[in-house]
Parts: C-alpha cells; sequence; structure tokens
C-alpha cells in the first residue's frame, strides 16, 4: 500500500487525506496545532467544490447543514442596489448548485469523520521535506512517504523550501474582519456592500446566525484594541442592518487578519514527490468566495492522478515527466504523474487567482468620482450584458471533477 504523507489539517489538507483514503493509500495527517478547531467563522461552499466533494460522498451531508445563499447582490454603502441577483438563475447555469454557507468547523468536521482513527497526528510540526525522497522530517525522526502533500497554508515553509526564488505572498492593500453573529429577526438575504475603499458582506447560515465580513484599504500591521468598536466605527452609517448586526456582534468573535495573497504563480505546483495544495499552492484574495473551494478541487483532482494506492509502485521518479502511476491518471493535462497535476491545476488556479485580484483592487478604490464611476459601470454592465458579468464566475463554477 503506498504511503503519503499530508502537512496541514485544514479543509484543503483534510480533502486530501478523504480522497486519498478511498484510492486505497495509507494516510497520516500531520498537524502543529493542538486541535482541529479551525480559523475562520463562515464559508461558501460553491458549485464546482459541491461537486467536488460528491466524489467523497460528502456534498448531500454538506448541502443538509447548509443554507443555500438566495437571491441578493451587491449594494451601495446607502442601501442602493448595484446588482440583484437570484438563487434559481444561479442554479439554472450551474446544474442545479449554486452556492452554500456554513460554519467553517462543520466541514471541518464532516472531513475529518471520514478519515480512519488515528490518521491525524496533532501537535506535530515537519521540520524539513526532502521532496527527492519523499521524506517528512518530525520531530521523533524521519517518515518516508511515497507522496507528500504540502497543505501547510499561504506562508508555507515547504512552498518556499522547494521554490526559493519565488517571491511568495503579497499584501492585497486591505485588511479584513469576520464574525459570526446570531440576529433573529434580521432579513435572511446574502449580499455585498461596496463603498469608498470598503466592503461589507452578510451571509445567512441556518439558525438565525449571519456570517459577516468587512475589508478596509489600510497599511498592513494593523489591529489590536476593540475591532468590533472599529467596525462600529467604520461601517455604523451604512445601510440597515449592518448597524443592527454590528450591536448584536461580540468582540471576542471578531477575527482580523491583513489579506496576502501569491501575485506571482508557482513555476509548477509539484517538485519531486511533493504537491502544493490550496494556499501553499495558490492563496487569493476572498472577493470570489474561491479560496477553499480551489482546494478542495485540488484534493479531487491530486487523488485523481495518483491514483490507486494498493497497486501504487512508488519509488523515485515515480512522478516524473510523462510517468503515470499504476491505478492512476495522467489527469486532464495528460502529462501524467504530478507532473499531470501540474497541468490540471496551474492554469486553472492561476486565473481565478488573477480575477480575484482585479476585483480587489477595483474595491479598493476611495477617490468619490471613481468609485460613482466604477458602481455605475458595474450596473450598466449587468443590465445591458449580463452574461460578461457572470460569465467568468459562470466558467469557475461549472468546473466538474475528473471521473473516477
Amino acid at each position: 500500500m503506498a504511503r503519503a504523507a499530508v502537512i496541514g489539517a485544514g479543509i484543503g489538507g483534510l480533502t486530501a487525506a478523504v480522497a486519498l483514503q478511498r484510492r486505497g493509500w495509507e494516510v497520516t495527517v500531520f498537524e502543529r496545532a493542538a486541535s482541529l478547531e479551525p480559523v475562520g467563522s463562515g464559508l461558501a461552499v460553491a458549485a464546482n467544490a459541491l461537486r467536488a466533494l460528491d466524489t467523497l460522498g460528502a456534498g448531500d451531508e454538506i448541502r443538509e447543514l447548509s443554507a443555500i445563499q438566495g437571491s441578493g447582490g451587491m449594494r451601495r454603502s446607502d442601501g442602493r442596489w448595484l446588482v440583484r441577483t437570484s438563487v434559481e438563475a444561479a442554479s439554472a447555469r450551474n446544474g442545479g448548485d449554486s452556492v452554500v454557507l456554513l460554519r467553517r468547523p462543520d466541514l471541518v468536521d464532516v472531513l475529518s469523520a471520514r478519515l480512519a482513527p488515528g490518521t491525524v497526528r496533532l501537535n506535530t510540526e515537519v521540520s524539513e521535506v526532502d521532496a527527492e525522497n519523499g521524506l517528512v522530517t518530525l520531530p521523533d525522526g524521519p517518515v518516508e512517504a511515497d507522496l507528500v502533500v504540502a497543505a501547510d497554508g499561504i506562508h508555507s515553509p515547504i512552498r518556499s523550501a522547494l521554490f526559493p526564488g519565488h517571491p511568495g505572498p503579497r499584501y492585497a492593500g486591505v485588511t479584513s474582519w469576520r464574525m459570526l453573529i446570531p440576529a433573529e429577526g434580521v432579513p435572511g438575504q446574502a449580499y455585498e456592500s461596496w463603498g469608498r475603499g470598503r466592503v461589507f458582506g452578510v451571509m445567512p447560515l441556518a439558525g438565525g446566525t449571519f456570517y459577516c465580513y468587512a475589508t478596509d484599504t489600510v497599511p498592513a500591521g494593523g489591529g489590536g484594541g476593540d475591532q468590533l468598536a472599529e467596525l462600529r466605527r467604520l461601517f455604523g452609517d451604512w445601510h440597515s442592518p449592518i448597524p443592527e448586526l454590528l450591536a448584536a456582534a461580540s468582540p471576542e468573535k471578531v477575527l482580523r487578519n491583513d489579506v496576502h495573497h501569491l501575485a506571482t504563480p508557482l513555476p509548477a505546483m509539484h517538485r519531486g514527490r511533493v504537491a502544493m495544495l490550496g494556499d501553499a499552492a495558490h492563496a487569493m484574495t476572498p472577493n470570489m468566495g474561491q479560496g477553499a473551494c480551489q482546494a478542495i478541487e485540488d484534493a479531487v483532482v491530486l487523488a485523481h492522478v495518483v491514483g490507486d494506492g494498493e497497486r501504487f509502485t512508488g519509488g523515485t521518479g515515480a512522478y516524473g515527466e510523462g510517468a503515470v502511476p499504476p491505478g492512476g491518471s495522467g489527469g486532464s493535462g495528460g502529462s501524467g504523474g504530478l507532473a499531470g497535476y501540474t497541468a490540471a491545476r496551474l492554469e486553472r488556479t492561476s486565473r481565478i487567482v488573477a480575477r480575484s485580484a482585479t476585483i480587489c483592487r477595483i474595491t479598493r478604490l476611495r477617490d468619490p468620482l471613481a468609485v460613482r464611476l466604477r458602481d455605475a459601470m458595474v450596473t450598466l454592465s449587468w443590465r445591458l450584458a449580463p452574461s460578461r458579468v457572470h460569465g467568468p464566475m459562470d466558467e469557475v463554477l461549472s468546473w466538474t471533477p475528473p471521473s473516477a
């Protein structure tokens, strides 16, 4: 049986572990944190990721735990609608699914429950990876693996070691806040409101809870103090129900993080026996809601490419150019092995990173005239050429996982 070492127990790492175990691999997940309690609060799982989760038998459970993103759209800070959408139209364009909204811990629980007992080793930090030989250095000694999955996040030490010439993550120019807010009686409508350099998003979850997020165009490295008070200062005069939601929020539930992304794509998503996955491979701004979704796609495609762990022969060079593991597939790129994984994933994820960064730059506009022009162009484009507006997103959402 082939062995896989997964570095990082976030959504991408857990999905990879589930997908590989279902293919017959012996999998160990190494997580440096003391628990699987995830960083974050709410999460949007779009149609493309739901299809990937369906291949693992998890899609329907996620749908049952989630709220469907209903009719909504984009608004100005005064509440005027720029774009209005309906869930029916989005679902019709994307095979019956659109976007579902749930708590991030719920997705982590669904994935971890599908792993064999003892798969995840907590409090275990990986200090080094030998990509050529698949050696993973742990505090208690090295472990050899036929496949190493680097799902160790945006500041991935493995990425830095394998691609030392890559510039790494870049500050996107905005900081973000995220929070879960119990707010009974607030209209359950999803939307994102844009102001001068600021954004506030509202996503209703199940059970009368809202996932809210916000961004502001500020220098990196801020934070500290009462972040809820800061949000009330920044967004307290925006349209209803934003002030009401902030009034119901708890200070200890507010998370603040500067937004970084990999503006320069990696030259490849693999090296030797190591496959890069999720934020470690293609960290993106949150503007398209695709960060976790692309990590889930990565994981399912990777398991498809490396194939059946019961028949995998392993060995140095098994992932070389043109080599297809026994029982595996060359993937959509056709190059074979982990080169096939890169071929299947690098171009797609690079496009999504770039598109998301473009939207982020548009939200950062502060000049009043530029903001008015931006808002007018968004509204006119939606009214006169809606297919050109939703087309790029539909291209993302229409992705289907590789067949078994």
